[in-house]
C-alpha cells in the first residue's frame, strides 16, 4: 500500500442496478426469475457505466465494491468490463460480485486478481456437481480469490458435502440458512455447520434494532439512480452518489430494524464482529480466513 492509499478514508459500497433477470430458475431463490427486458437492459447498463464514471474519479477514498445483483450479473458483457476496469484502478482496494458462475469468466485473466473475488453460489437444480467443481478448481489454479456457497435445503446436504470434500480446502464455503420460516436441528444444524462453521449465524433473526452498525458510516447501498441508503434492509434515503457530499452523509447510526437476517446485512452488526474472521481485503465476498481444521482436510 502507498503512503497516498494509507491516507484515503476507506468506504465500501454495495451497488444493486435495475438488472431483474436471471438465467437459473431455483425454486428457493428470492431474486427474479423473469426474463430479461431488453428496456431493463439498456437502463441496467448505463446505470452501470454511470457508476464506474463517479467510481473512477472518487480518487479522494479508497473503495471496496460488491455488486449484488437481483438476478446474474456475470451472463452480461458490461459487468465484465467493469470488474476489468475498477480492478486495475489504483483506489480500489476490492471490486467483487456474487454469481452463480455460469457465465463467461475468461474476462479474469484481464484483471487485477489481487483486487477481484467472487462470492459464487452453488445451485444443484440448475448445475451439475462435476462441471461446478471443474469450473471452481480452474478459478482457483488461475490465482482468482472466491468464495463458494449454497442454501441449506436439506434434500442437498449430500452435494453439498460432496462439493466440499472435493474442493480445494483453502477456498472457504459458506451456506445460507432457507428463510423465511424454515428451522434446523441441532443435528441439522452440525451437518451443515461441518460446511459452514458460521452457520449458526444464519439460524438466527439477529436482534439489531437500536445496535451499532458499519453501514451508513463505513458501508453504503446504492442503486442505480445512484439513491444512497444505509444498506439493502433499510429504505431511508441518506442522499444521493451524483448530487450529494459522502462525508457530510457518513455518521454512525444505530440500527433502525428489529433484527437483521442476511450475511450481507448482519455481518456489519458492530458486536458480531465478523471482519476479525475474514480477510480484510476480501470480506464482502465472504471470503473466511482459514482455521487449522479446515486446512486439515
Amino acid at each position: 500500500m502507498s503512503d497516498e492509499d494509507s491516507h484515503r478514508p476507506a468506504l465500501s459500497l454495495l451497488w444493486r442496478g435495475p438488472l431483474d433477470s436471471c438465467n437459473y430458475g431455483c425454486s428457493y431463490c428470492p431474486f427474479a426469475k423473469r426474463e430479461p427486458s431488453q428496456a431493463v437492459l439498456a437502463r441496467d447498463r448505463f446505470a452501470l457505466n454511470r457508476f464506474v464514471d463517479w467510481i473512477k474519479r472518487a480518487t479522494s477514498w479508497s473503495l471496496r465494491i460488491l455488486f449484488t445483483p437481483y438476478g446474474e450479473a456475470l451472463i452480461w458483457p458490461w459487468y465484465r468490463a467493469a470488474l476489468v476496469e475498477l480492478s486495475q484502478l489504483p483506489h480500489i482496494a476490492q471490486v467483487s460480485i456474487q454469481t452463480n458462475g455460469s457465465g463467461p469468466l475468461s474476462f479474469l485473466s484481464d484483471c487485477d486478481l489481487s483486487k477481484v473475488s467472487l462470492w459464487i453460489s452453488f445451485h444443484p437444480t440448475e448445475i451439475d456437481l462435476d462441471p461446478f467443481v471443474d469450473k471452481i478448481r480452474a478459478l482457483h489454479a488461475q490465482g482468482v480469490r472466491l468464495s463458494v456457497g449454497a442454501v441449506a435445503i436439506p434434500d442437498h446436504l449430500p452435494l453439498v458435502n460432496a462439493l466440499r470434500s472435493l474442493l480445494p480446502c483453502d477456498v472457504p464455503m459458506w451456506v445460507n440458512a432457507q428463510k423465511p420460516g424454515v428451522s434446523y436441528s441441532e443435528t441439522e444444524s452440525e451437518q451443515w455447520r461441518a460446511i459452514d462453521p458460521d452457520f449458526d449465524l444464519e439460524r438466527v433473526r439477529h436482534r439489531s434494532q437500536g445496535k451499532a452498525c458499519r453501514t451508513g458510516e463505513q458501508v453504503l447501498s446504492i442503486d442505480g439512480d445512484g439513491t444512497i441508503t444505509r444498506c439493502h434492509f433499510i429504505s431511508e434515503t441518506l442522499g444521493n452518489l451524483y448530487l450529494d457530499d459522502l462525508s457530510a452523509i457518513l455518521f454512525p447510526r444505530p440500527c433502525t430494524r428489529k433484527t437483521c437476517e442476511c450475511w450481507i446485512g448482519y455481518s456489519h452488526l458492530v458486536d458480531l464482529q465478523l471482519p476479525q474472521r475474514f480477510d480484510p481485503d476480501r470480506f464482502l465476498s465472504r471470503i473466511r480466513l482459514a482455521r487449522p481444521e479446515e486446512m486439515s482436510r
